[in-house]
């Protein structure tokens, strides 16, 4: 069974230090991409427009700035109010987003208790995957054998 972790907000996409707008965005997390969270902006044009990246980085972000590149992540208050600020950098354009706070981190703290920090990996099942790989089958003997010293020595005795 996958676990996903959805919630719906709306961001302020920030064009001016004096004028924002309303963009509606999806979180989600799911278990079985236990390392990434997924935003989803809903941009008012048939495609939605998907990032990806590290939930650490959100973790983080969430209590003092993060990220460098195309992801920053930051706490501030505007107006007085809490928000989470999203810098995204790519080759189409930059966008500073701002967040509510208390709903990212309402949300943040349903991914945390789904995968708890540092026990992500377990969520892969690379430990099993690899059991099963390098579990030896009928026929692994004869490669792993040494061929010098199997088998019989038909050569003749020099010394004969």
């Amino acid at each position: 069974m996958q676990t996903v972790v959805e919630r719906e907000l709306e961001m302020q996409l920030v064009l001016s230090p004096e004028r924002s707008i309303p963009v509606p965005a999806r979180l989600a997390y799911r278990a079985d991409d236990p390392y990434a969270v997924h935003i989803t902006f809903h941009v008012g044009s048939d495609t939605p427009v998907n990032w990806t990246f590290a939930r650490e980085l959100i973790v983080e972000g969430v209590f003092r700035p993060c990220g460098h590149g195309d992801v920053r992540i930051w706490p501030t208050k505007v107006n007085g109010h809490s928000v989470i600020c999203l810098a995204l950098s790519s080759p189409d354009g930059d966008a500073l987003l701002e967040a509510p706070s208390s709903p990212v981190a309402a949300w943040l703290e349903r991914t945390l208790r789904i995968v708890a920090p540092g026990t992500e990996h377990e969520q892969l099942g690379m430990d099993d995957g690899l059991s099963r790989l390098l579990a030896p089958v009928a026929g692994d003997e004869l490669w792993l054998s040494d061929p010098w010293t199997t088998g019989t020595d038909d050569t003749p005795d020099a010394s004969a």
